[in-house]
């Protein structure tokens, strides 16, 4: 508080707040951050925000109690905004209502529950605007800390103003990343005297005042507070001193003066609320009785000014409560945690009787513990992966040493891990004994250790994964199939991203490892058969098991693909399906996103755009690139630092910087982003008739073949070779995707083939030209086709049938402007100018001059998307995309959706 005439000294602050309300106010949603040590004036500054008149003000606050209770900041948000829950959408609304503990269904994602508060949010602000305060907010659950570090980062079109207000601590910092910060320090030297001398009985001198002043760091409640303490007037030498006095020394020491005046009986009372902390009374008046405390002692500390009584117990400052507790012995402590304990028991409080015992607990406590587990349970079902890891972690202190005890801090760093909190996994995971544990449980923290490496980019563990799931299948095998089958599916995945950087196992081990456990039945039994022979078979007798592992995996339903995209990506490449690739890869990113979950959405967007690159087009390569950044921003990463390598060589970045990032994520371990790095920059140096550089790219990733990525690039490989003088290199490129074409079928192979086999054939053969440009019609690679229609028309040029070849670069020309592949635009516009043909100006990029949020948004509303639809693809609310759709419009000078998809083409993101 700054006493009784107002804020002194806080101008520009007040002006901050204000402008994020009236932003707000004018449609154009804003959050922020106020940060500052105890007494500094959070509170008061968020209580003095005076949004404009009709502007609802909606103030929720933070309590130590529920911070391991999940969602329970967004469970009193849901109830207070429960006549709106109907405007949402229905899958947030039931996350929204089970994450509250109001409905039952599957543990909702984190950040679909994030989308929900939005959405809500939104929906209250639609007709007179709001303005969310949230006090103490490094005080809440994680869960809900989590949901409003969403809402910030996707405010934009909204009425709608959040401000949050807490103490600088790393885990608020970490959470809140993104969002704008106002520091809230102390009152500078005149209004900081100021208030001193407005709260004191009367007034110190000059001298005494600048010395508080500097002792107190001008913090306004330390000046308030300390105020009215006589002994102040007798601390002659505070302040004196170069450095400042500690604040939090001198007003515990002050608040601990003034509850030791209280008498004892009421003393003991303020020991129960500091304990307590939830400020129930009713749960108060309980647990006194049991320690025989007359509540009516509550009013002597209530006259005090050491709490407030309605409507809950809350203490004048932290320091008051910390005092209390701090001044209390141990065994006073348990005494007390124990009669709360006592106390939530019978009032139905499962969580709270929890944490009260654990702490009465002296030493382990295995029936204690368990109670903490069936907390931790009840978290679970709500979608709190953050307090479930924080419970168990309790637990595990309390359960004596052995096997069960690992399992629970193996199941803890299991859920923070799923909450995104990999270094917390790690510490809790380095006070587990493996030797102790049950196999499935090792095997259990061999997954947790390995995606941790992942989630840091630890090059070790990047490079030793697939073995690290191998580890963890044969500790699951003969224990748990369905936990070695799935480790094992992971293996080949995992083996996907390290490329030939792999340690700790070769590819035929790999292989006969994931053929062993198929022998097992269980529900991946067929699949891992499929991926044993892609390993292991030649290739026109792994097609068949191979076809069965992929339709299996195309006939789960969509829930279940969204962690099997890279399997996907993987088996449809195998098979050169580049239909059933991209409809597998769709459902499992509609899923995902359905659900909310923006970890796995990530990762399949990522390998939805490579997907692209090598048999669809480039600019469902750039959707997808483009709406990875808008997911990393929304779990609050920065977007600008998400780097595709091959999709910028693709977009024309210079070799130079391509080369940088490939050659980074190799330093990390990442050797499938160097290798499609490599392969993206050779077909710009086939595009740039730069066939030397192709060649030399193109080798070493041939001579050294990996699974199914290598014949990918047989094409280009084709192509440079002939290009470059290597008729016999080009001639076995050819004949093996002949080969290859044969035994699966593919029209998409078919048409690769036949294009290889025209440039690596006799020069008077037009039979393979043509059969080419034919199978790839009838596909959706179409920048192969486009490219199809290039080489044809070359050829047809050279053969000087310059009105065929004319047909065909023009049909090529269009293909690659209306797929994205611009790079190819040089070499085409050269040859029809050399077959005496007209390109005409160069048609102008489709949104330009637009951000990275107005492309997506205008991507997906070319392709027939809703306003809500896209919404739902890009976490923000419909007001937003109905303002960013209206910015497009306007930088595009279109005035319909029908325009604005004949700019950007037949696009599917």
């Amino acid at each position: 508080m700054h006493g009784t005439g107002g804020l002194l000294g806080r101008e520009s602050e007040q002006r901050r707040v204000a402008e994020v309300v009236g932003a707000a106010r004018n449609g154009h949603g804003s959050a922020l951050l106020v940060l500052g040590e105890p007494g500094v004036g959070k509170t008061t500054l968020l209580r003095d925000a005076a949004p404009g008149a009709g502007t609802r003000v909606l103030r929720l606050d933070g309590y130590e109690s529920e911070s391991s209770m999940p969602y329970a900041a967004v469970e009193r948000l849901t109830g207070v905004l429960r006549e709106h829950l109907a405007e949402i959408p229905e899958r947030q609304r039931l996350s929204l209502q089970v994450a509250s503990g109001a409905a039952d269904g599957p543990p909702p994602d984190r950040f679909l529950v994030g989308l929900g508060v939005l959405s809500l949010l939104a929906a209250a602000s639609t007709r007179a605007g709001l303005l969310c305060t949230v006090d103490d907010a490094h005080l809440l659950d994680r869960e809900s800390l989590e949901s409003f570090a969403f809402v910030a980062r996707r405010l934009g079109a909204e009425r709608l103003a959040l401000v949050l207000a807490g103490r600088e601590e790393r885990e608020l910092d970490a959470v809140l990343r993104g969002v704008p910060v106002l520091a809230l320090a102390g009152l500078s030297p005149e209004p900081a005297a100021a208030l001193l001398n407005r709260s004191a009985a009367g007034p110190f001198t000059p001298t005494a005042t600048a010395a508080i002043v500097r002792a107190t760091e001008g913090n306004p409640l330390a000046l308030v507070d300390l105020a009215a303490d006589p002994l102040l007037r007798e601390m002659t030498d505070l302040g004196l001193g170069p450095e400042p006095v500690p604040v939090g020394q001198h007003l515990e020491a002050h608040y601990l003066r003034r509850v030791m005046h209280l008498p004892p009986a009421s003393q003991r009372w303020l020991l129960l609320a500091a304990t307590d902390s939830t400020g129930d009374l009713e749960l108060l008046e309980i647990a006194g009785a049991a320690l025989a405390i007359d509540p009516s002692r509550r009013e002597d500390a209530e006259s005090a000014g050491l709490v407030h009584l309605e409507p809950t117990v809350g203490f004048r400052h932290p320091l008051v409560r910390s005092a209390v507790y701090g001044s209390a012995s141990r065994a006073e402590r348990r005494r007390v945690h124990g009669a709360l304990a006592e106390a939530a028991a019978k009032l139905g409080l499962v969580e709270t009787e929890a944490w009260h015992a654990s702490r009465a607990a002296s030493g382990t406590d295995e029936t204690v513990a368990e109670r903490l587990v069936r907390a931790a349970d009840l978290a679970a079902q709500r979608g709190g992966s953050s307090s479930r890891a924080s419970i168990l972690a309790r637990a595990a202190e309390l359960t004596p040493s052995g096997p069960v005890r690992g399992e629970r801090l193996v199941g803890a760093a299991e859920a923070a891990l799923e909450a995104g909190a990999a270094d917390v996994a790690v510490r809790l995971l380095a006070n587990v004994r493996e030797a102790g544990l049950d196999r499935v449980t090792r095997g259990r923290a061999i997954l947790v250790r390995s995606a941790a490496a992942l989630f840091v980019s630890d090059p070790d563990g990047v490079r030793a994964s697939t073995s690290d799931q191998l580890r963890a299948a044969d500790e699951f095998h003969g224990h748990d199939v369905e936990r070695e089958q799935r480790a094992l599916l992971q293996a080949f995945e995992r083996c996907s991203s390290a490329d030939r950087l792999l340690v700790g196992v070769d590819i035929p081990t790999l292989g006969r490892r994931i053929a062993a456990g198929a022998e097992t039945p269980g529900p991946a039994s067929v699949i891992l058969r499929g991926v044993a022979a892609l390993i292991l078979e030649p290739y026109e007798r792994a097609v068949r098991p191979v076809r069965e592992a992929f339709d299996a995996i195309l006939a789960l339903p969509d829930r279940d693909l969204v962690h099997l995209g890279t399997l996907i990506a993987a088996i449809g490449a195998f098979l050169w399906d580049d239909a059933g690739r991209r409809a597998g890869l769709e459902r499992a990113m509609r899923a995902a996103r359905d659900g909310g979950a923006l970890q796995a959405l990530d990762t399949l967007l990522w390998v939805g755009a490579l997907s692209e690159l090598m048999g669809g087009t480039v600019s469902r390569a750039l959707s997808f690139d483009a709406t990875v950044r808008e997911v990393r921003r929304a779990m609050g990463y920065d977007g600008e630092n998400v780097v595709n390598a091959a999709v910028m060589a693709w977009s024309g970045s210079p070799d130079e910087t391509v080369e940088a990032v490939g050659q980074g994520a190799a330093a990390a371990g990442w050797g499938g982003v160097e290798a499609s790095a490599t392969a993206a920059l050779a077909v710009r140096h086939l595009a740039e008739r730069r066939y030397e550089r192709a060649f030399a790219r193109l080798h070493p990733l041939v001579e050294d073949p990996f699974l199914q990525v290598t014949p990918l690039h047989l094409a280009d490989y084709a192509e440079a070779a002939v290009r470059s003088g290597r008729p016999e290199d080009a001639a076995r490129a050819a004949a093996a995707l002949d080969v290859r074409a044969g035994a699966n079928g593919s029209a998409w192979c078919r048409g690769l083939a036949e294009r290889a086999l025209a440039l690596a054939g006799s020069d008077d053969d037009e039979s393979h030209y043509a059969a080419s440009v034919d199978a790839l019609s009838s596909t959706g690679a179409t920048v192969e086709l486009a490219r199809s229609h290039l080489v044809y028309g070359e050829w047809l040029r050279r053969a000087r049938r310059r009105r065929d070849a004319a047909t065909h670069l023009h049909l090529a020309l269009d293909l690659a402007d209306r797929s994205g592949a611009t790079v190819f635009q040089g070499r085409i516009r050269a040859e029809l100018e050399a077959a005496g043909g007209t390109a005409g100006a160069p048609a102008p990029r489709s949104g330009q001059d637009l951000t990275t949020q107005e492309r997506a948004v205008a991507t997906m509303a070319a392709a027939g998307r809703t306003n809500a639809e896209i919404a739902a693809r890009l976490f923000l609310s419909p007001h937003t995309v109905d303002y960013h759709l209206r910015k497009v419009f306007q930088k595009l000078g279109v005035t319909s959706r029908r325009q604005l998809s004949e700019r950007f083409g037949p696009v599917t993101p």
